[in-house]
């Protein structure tokens, strides 16, 4: 637990350290073969035609290297706080506190929120299709965009899933955790705040056969996490996060819409499967409290990117 009183920590502000170098393009969500704004279950008022791609090159990143990467989503979302604990945590002497040098690429959603938006869709569907749409899509947009070439025209990225992590907050989360669980070929470590493990799904998904409940469903009677007979073969690194007042509505019928209990209940499955996972709770705060993050994200990053080891590939 922590708060309820929060304090900064100090990795995730400007130290003056040396810099890396900072990007940004768009994507036209039409041109997408996997999120093209099109699904039936999207209205088209709830689709933006396009989206914003933001990444952060550490100083020490150096060309040609595979690099390891950190998704962000909702972006640009904390890409600041990010790229601030890598400036001054790469270089850090304390082995304990010491981060790789990741890139940072933070994807905008594709507009609106909840069931029925193109949002929703991407991060609340219990499917691999988040996964794939970075791997195969956004990754391959920044290592060809125009900016990002000129200044490291032979960037590429691992292709080993302990060299790729995932960090959101509230749907973002979900996502997150969904890429994972889903794809833990292509992803590995994850961050998420406010952990949107709740019935959020859109029921007209053709996932809602396999997952009613949505993200409920990973610590539902269903028992997707427990009944998993991968278990701790998926090597995952899972940090999540709910606050004391992440209530969402308290009446009986919306019991599948609190967060903090979908978290507490995420949280005693991947315990009882061995999963390495942490679990924090902030005290007297409510959902995504910027507060929370300030105070545990550097902390998240070195965590969740413990036991990394550098790769040719």
């Amino acid at each position: 637990m922590v708060g309820p009183s929060y304090t900064s920590q100090v990795e995730l502000s400007d130290r003056g350290n040396p810099k890396g170098k900072s990007f940004s393009f768009t994507m036209k969500i039409a041109e997408s073969m996997i999120f093209d704004g099109k699904d039936p279950t999207v209205s088209a008022s709830k689709v933006n035609t396009t989206r914003a791609i933001n990444v952060y090159i550490p100083k020490l990143y150096k060309d040609g290297d595979a690099a390891p990467v950190l998704i962000i989503q909702d972006g640009p979302g904390e890409i600041g706080q990010v790229s601030n604990a890598l400036d001054n945590l790469t270089t850090s002497q304390d082995a304990k506190r010491k981060l790789p040098p990741f890139v940072v690429v933070a994807v905008q959603n594709g507009g609106n929120d909840s069931i029925g938006s193109e949002r929703g869709l991407e991060y609340d569907t219990l499917s691999d299709r988040y996964a794939r749409f970075i791997d195969q899509e956004v990754l391959p947009a920044v290592q060809a965009n125009t900016q990002v070439k000129a200044a490291y025209p032979n960037l590429r990225f691992t292709k080993q899933a302990s060299g790729r992590a995932s960090l959101g907050c509230s749907s973002g989360g979900a996502a997150a955790f969904s890429m994972g669980w889903f794809r833990p070929d292509l992803f590995s470590r994850i961050i998420g705040y406010s952990t949107t493990l709740v019935a959020q799904q859109d029921p007209k998904a053709a996932e809602s056969k396999l997952y009613p409940l949505g993200a409920w469903d990973y610590h539902s009677s269903k028992e997707l996490i427990k009944s998993d007979a991968s278990g701790k073969d998926k090597q995952l690194r899972i940090f999540i996060n709910a606050n004391q007042n992440d209530l969402g509505a308290s009446d009986a019928e919306s019991t599948h819409h609190n967060w903090l209990m979908a978290n507490q209940r995420t949280a005693a499955a991947l315990k009882a499967r061995g999963y390495h996972y942490k679990f924090v709770e902030g005290m007297g705060v409510g959902h995504c409290d910027g507060k929370v993050q300030s105070a545990t994200l550097a902390d998240a990053l070195i965590w969740v990117w413990r036991g990394y080891e550098p790769s040719a590939n």
